[in-house]
């Protein structure tokens, strides 16, 4: 019962996510005493083999050009494909936009039973069952699957990537037939900036307590200290003061960093639902009444305009910056 993983790529370059899920993978194939592989889509250029140092041992690579951009039907019969000719009985996927698009028609196709959100490791000790986060974040909980072939689609920012000191995998071409595309890309847009927001570790975000655009500067310095993506809450997207593609929330992006700082934002509950998977809040507001508090694991309470510059001084100083 080998565990295969999903390698999410765009434009050839492995996804954060993906090495998540093949983290996971691996960590699953031992708790199993079995072996993990991998199957990788479209033309990569990251070097596939290096994924061994991960602990995976093959790799199944489909290099067709149709596979070069997401076609979520596409993607799920290939999927289905390979984890047939692997025997594989459980598959691995990055909870993300593309793992949400591809998963469920992957379940279909193997009538596996899948776990969306998964947050942890499954428990066999008796039967499979999987921890996943529900209601926004807001709870748990613990989804038993009984089917033969099982799939996990792993919450981003939820298990930490670690090699185990193997070597190159081996990279295995395997021809399978793909099916025209439904979906045709003629155009790709980038979002500009250094780090991808739903990848990043840290995050600094504003809120209309920062009273304007003109004043989003030190939120891009301090994000840029910090290796940090900047983010918004929804009525600073509405107002155009910030691009819709940095709003966080209910009706935006949920997002899982390692660090979440918000600042001059009152923290509504359809703000919380995407950030509270964050795994350190903290919050900078005037208002010691800000519901964002009660959430926050570390707070101040001051003006932003006062507060904010003091910190991007002392990280300067911690960082050696002039």
């Amino acid at each position: 019962m080998s565990v295969l993983a999903f390698i999410d790529q765009s434009e050839g370059q492995v996804k954060k996510g993906a090495y998540e899920a093949l983290s996971y993978a691996v960590k699953l194939a031992s708790q199993l005493g079995t072996t993990a592989e991998a199957v990788v889509l479209g033309k990569l250029t990251d070097d596939i083999a290096a994924l061994g140092k991960y602990g995976v041992k093959k790799i199944y690579h489909v290099a067709d050009e149709q596979l070069n951009h997401l076609d979520a039907q596409v993607f799920a019969d290939v999927i289905a494909q390979v984890a047939r000719a692997a025997g594989a009985k459980i598959i691995v996927l990055s909870n993300n936009s593309d793992g949400k698009a591809i998963a469920p028609g992957l379940s279909v196709k193997l009538k596996a039973g899948l776990v969306s959100g998964a947050v942890a490791l499954p428990d066999t000790g008796n039967g499979f069952t999987v921890k996943k986060s529900v209601f926004s974040g807001k709870a748990f909980a613990h989804v038993a699957i009984k089917t033969d072939i099982k799939i996990i689609a792993l919450n981003p920012n939820s298990f930490s990537i670690t090699e185990a000191g193997g070597g190159n995998a081996e990279v295995s071409a395997f021809a399978a037939a793909v099916n025209t595309p439904k979906v045709k890309v003629t155009a790709v847009n980038k979002v500009k900036g250094d780090v991808p927001l739903g990848e990043a570790e840290v995050v600094v975000s504003g809120g209309r307590g920062l009273k304007g655009p003109e004043n989003w500067g030190m939120i891009e310095e301090l994000a840029k200290l910090l290796g940090a993506a900047t983010a918004c809450s929804r009525p600073v997207a509405d107002t155009h003061w910030r691009p819709h593609h940095e709003h966080v929330g209910q009706t935006g992006l949920a997002i899982a960093p390692n660090l979440y700082i918000a600042i001059g934002i009152s923290g509504a509950i359809q703000h919380l639902a995407g950030v509270n998977r964050s795994k350190t809040i903290v919050v900078i507001n005037k208002d010691p009444e800000a519901p964002f508090f009660k959430a926050a694991d570390y707070g101040i309470v001051g003006d932003a305009f006062e507060v904010v510059p003091g910190i991007i001084e002392e990280v300067k100083k911690l960082k050696g910056v002039a």
